[in-house]
């Protein structure tokens, strides 16, 4: 686990199987009803309690930079998950009304996303002040998520040509209508650069020290930059959870049953 190749691949594959498991876990919790989606936050509560502690724990300590790595992806986790299921949003979950100007739509868009991003940037304090206790793994993988996150929301925002609306669960099917599809805005090539300068300095910065923090976060700057690509680019990017989200059901005839054994 100290080889840096080993830890990057670890971080992909956390990357995707916990991506894929929040996916599963709010897709199955449509249908089931009303309060299925708080009972589901409630539930997962020990990922956050686990992510806060390990934070805690791990600072300092041999192995630190994994520690540190999946306590901030648990915390991020946990607060994505009560943002999917639609427990923390924002004052208002209406679809966006009519705006003149950009500036009413962006107060428009805010206000449907308020509390989840107050409480993203509230883990990033946390995982601030940890850092100078020991944890700088646990701020970085969470800063980076952050950075990303919020530079993948303004270009959603602003205009991409590809967005993956059949992600979004039911509580959240107001939000495509905040979302301009179409040429790419001037902030997307500021994007791409900032997060291609920052893979080069975690691999430069893992090359020369061996350090497989830097290996952790360069592959998961990387995955920020590959999604950032597939908002224009036309891949098939949706197929790497087609194991977590249930296929739509087929509709039976009228007047007859299915053909089948």
């Amino acid at each position: 686990m100290d080889t840096p190749w080993i830890a990057a691949l670890f971080a992909l594959f956390v990357w995707w199987f916990s991506t894929g498991a929040i996916l599963w876990v709010v897709q199955r919790a449509d249908g089931r009803g009303r309060g299925a989606h708080g009972r589901v936050v409630l539930g997962a509560l020990p990922v956050l309690v686990a992510g806060i502690a390990g934070a805690i724990v791990t600072a300092g300590m041999p192995g630190a930079a994994y520690g540190g790595f999946l306590s901030a992806l648990a915390v991020w986790g946990w607060i994505e998950l009560s943002f999917l299921t639609g427990c923390v949003t924002g004052p208002s979950r209406a679809p966006m009304p009519f705006c003149v100007t950009g500036a009413q739509r962006f107060r428009a868009a805010w206000r449907v996303i308020a509390w989840h991003e107050l409480l993203l940037t509230a883990g990033l304090v946390f995982f601030w002040a940890l850092a100078f206790e020991g944890n700088p793994t646990g701020f970085w993988t969470y800063a980076v998520l952050w950075g990303a996150r919020i530079s993948a929301k303004l270009n959603i925002f602003l205009g991409v040509p590809r967005i993956n609306a059949e992600f979004l669960p039911r509580p959240l099917a107001h939000l495509p209508s905040y979302f301009r599809q179409g040429p790419v805005s001037w902030l997307f090539p500021i994007s791409i650069l900032l997060l291609t300068a920052a893979v080069y300095c975690w691999i430069e910065r893992s090359i020369f020290t061996g350090d497989v923090q830097f290996a952790l976060l360069a592959a998961l700057t990387g995955l920020a930059l590959l999604e950032h690509w597939l908002m224009v680019l036309p891949l098939p990017d949706a197929k790497l959870w087609s194991w977590a989200i249930p296929a739509p059901k087929t509709k039976m005839p009228e007047g007859g049953a299915k053909n089948g054994l």
